[in-house]
């Protein structure tokens, strides 16, 4: 694509973002700045069609971006722009509680606030955080109490029925071994470690607490606790979504059931900084009419979660990303400093 037909289609881009109409060409000649004449836009506009990036919709002689413009705008052609010192002031302000989950809660309300779109943030995932201590309580014949304290102050109660009775002595013998050899590691490091040292126990033991670590690897949280969703409902004013009954019925059954969204920014936190799915990128087609924008967040150094934006494919990038990439950063640092 030469510079002028990418001119012609940026500026076709930020238009439509910002109007919600087909653009035409006289619209074009008089944003681009390009010297040409009105027939040059007419032909290059068709080539541009021709290749996918723009359509032409049936009742309108102009054209509107395709999900392939879209991508070839955010890729290559976006000027990104800062964002102002009012809205980074009310981040600072919003991310400023000692208490975690409330730094989560007011991360989805800021992004969403900020956009107007819906604000999604994923939790930190327990089995990053460090041991402090690990109990085992007699509850019954076979049924025994495990509790799991890690160093972040939160606390894992789960019930393990064993394959055979234990006495309190050897429960306490099975909670001093992992006290004192696996204090300051996180659940990953734990279970990896034990898998190698288990063989060096008594086979009882051995079986009780490979069943504790296995329970303790399985999230508590329901999928709607371990994606937090602010705003939503901003969706129902967006023109595009709001028309098709089915496909808004369809991405809010995602937002209820989350388990596809946990997926999806799971798999977004391995990725290095901002990504972004235009439509059906994201591979779950109830957002195909939707572009999702996210960012992966950290405490002390290590990225424990991923946070974004869902809104309309029409969205305006270039404000919203770094608006997602400051949060990200905002929380990283407050959740360090805890």
């Amino acid at each position: 694509m030469d510079k002028r037909a990418q001119i012609l289609l940026k500026t076709l881009v930020e238009h439509y973002i910002s109007a919600g109409q087909p653009i035409g060409s006289r619209t074009l000649l008089q944003h681009s700045g390009l010297d040409v004449s009105p027939a040059t836009i007419r032909n290059v506009m068709s080539d541009l069609e021709q290749l996918g990036f723009i359509a032409s919709p049936h009742t309108s002689s102009g054209r509107i971006p395709t999900k392939k413009g879209y991508r070839l705008f955010v890729d290559s052609l976006m000027t990104v722009q800062p964002l102002d010192n009012r809205a980074v002031a009310q981040l600072k302000t919003g991310l400023s509680s000692p208490n975690q989950q409330e730094l989560i809660n007011s991360a989805a309300d800021m992004l969403s606030q900020l956009t107007q779109f819906a604000g999604l943030v994923m939790t930190p995932k327990r089995s990053r955080n460090v041991l402090k201590h690990m109990e085992f309580l007699h509850l019954s014949e076979k049924k025994i109490l495990v509790i799991l304290v890690t160093e972040d102050g939160q606390v894992q109660n789960r019930i393990l029925m064993a394959e055979k009775a234990f006495s309190s002595s050897e429960l306490i013998a099975a909670s001093n071994y992992v006290n004192s050899h696996c204090q300051g590691l996180t659940l990953d490091e734990l279970q990896h470690k034990l898998k190698q040292e288990l063989q060096q126990v008594q086979a009882d033991i051995n079986r009780l607490m490979s069943a504790a670590l296995d329970a303790a690897g399985q999230p508590e949280q329901s999928a709607k606790e371990t994606v937090v969703i602010s705003g939503e409902r901003n969706l129902l004013q967006v023109d595009e979504l709001s028309t098709n009954v089915t496909s808004l019925r369809k991405l809010f059954e995602i937002f209820e059931r989350r388990t596809a969204l946990m997926q999806l920014l799971d798999h977004s936190q391995r990725a290095d900084g901002i990504q972004i799915f235009i439509g059906g990128e994201s591979g779950y087609l109830p957002l195909d009419e939707c572009s999702l924008i996210t960012a992966p967040y950290e405490a002390d150094g290590q990225v424990v979660g991923t946070l974004g934006v869902i809104g309309p494919t029409r969205m305006a990038y270039e404000r919203i990303i770094p608006i997602v990439d400051i949060t990200a950063k905002l929380l990283s640092n407050a959740l360090s400093n805890q």
